[in-house]
């Protein structure tokens, strides 16, 4: 079995952001690393890291 057995590697991450404005996250509204531009879901680094424990397996 393969270390990365549990992450999705084909997963799409939006790009980072160079500068302001930052894109709101959808779930807390706190600022994201990524663009206002970019069109789709964003979360902060504290959402994110949530939801990634939340859809983590429990090998």
């Amino acid at each position: 079995m393969s270390e990365d057995y549990c992450t999705i590697a084909d997963g799409v991450k939006p790009p980072e952001a160079d500068g302001p404005p930052y894109a709101e996250c959808v779930l807390c509204r706190e600022p994201t690393e990524y663009p206002e531009s970019y069109k789709g879901i964003t979360l902060c680094p504290v959402c994110e890291w949530q939801e990634a424990q939340r859809t983590a397996c429990s090998g």
